[in-house]
């Protein structure tokens, strides 16, 4: 089966979370575990979906309670959360199919890709020490380096910025709807996974395309 994919970018964009590794189900059960003990919420599967997936933690405490919450609880929930995150996910992270040909692939013909995510440095450290990919995300747009997260466009376009580019040149991959929006919304082609949310849901939140993981993806790269 061929691969139908927008038309070659100048540059790719890649989420951390729920594309480089397929991590969610940590993150959601942190999430449900620690809003339950610190903002008194139980959590559906709707609210995990259009509320949690893509974004930043005080933004999304704020679409979960209606409320801007304050530093002193923005501190406490992240360090909880984060830290619960982790000890579920050690161990446990692996690639997506097919990234590291992808990546392989990107860099043989100098198309060059950045990371942009709503995670922290603790965590994106984390991750990249899991999967080996430290040394190819030297260009990274991290939660902390915006003011404005998901959906809103502002990282993808600072991760544009980064590579010099405009962001109607670059490739977007993402796996929430949030995430989908944002790099939409900053005008790039998206091309989502499917890890986190259902092919149609993100296709209507604005991705052109909806797929498992990254096979084939380095032989459509001529």
């Amino acid at each position: 089966m061929s691969l139908t994919l927008p038309a070659r970018p100048a540059g790719v964009l890649f989420d951390m979370d729920g594309v480089l590794t397929s991590n969610n189900a940590f993150h959601r059960q942190a999430w449900q575990e620690v809003a339950a003990e610190l903002l008194g919420l139980t959590l559906t599967e709707h609210d995990l979906d259009t509320k949690v997936d893509g974004g930043r933690n005080p933004e999304i405490i704020e679409r979960l309670t209606g409320q801007v919450p304050n530093e002193a609880l923005v501190r406490r929930f992240h360090e909880a959360k984060e830290g619960r995150y982790r000890a579920l996910a050690q161990g446990q992270l692996r690639e997506v199919a097919g990234l590291s040909a992808y990546l392989d692939a990107l860099e043989a013909r100098g198309i060059p890709f950045a990371l942009v995510t709503s995670a922290d440095a603790v965590n994106v450290e984390f991750g990249m020490a899991a999967l080996g990919f430290g040394a190819r995300f030297g260009s990274r747009v991290l939660g902390e380096h915006v003011t404005r997260g998901k959906p809103h466009p502002e990282p993808f376009e600072r991760g544009a910025a980064l590579l010099g580019l405009d962001p109607r040149d670059c490739l977007a991959h993402e796996d929430a709807m949030n995430g989908v929006r944002s790099a939409v919304g900053a005008g790039c082609t998206v091309v989502a996974l499917t890890t986190t949310a259902p092919a149609q849901a993100l296709l209507a939140a604005g991705a052109a395309l909806a797929v498992p993981d990254f096979t084939r993806f380095q032989a459509w790269l001529v």
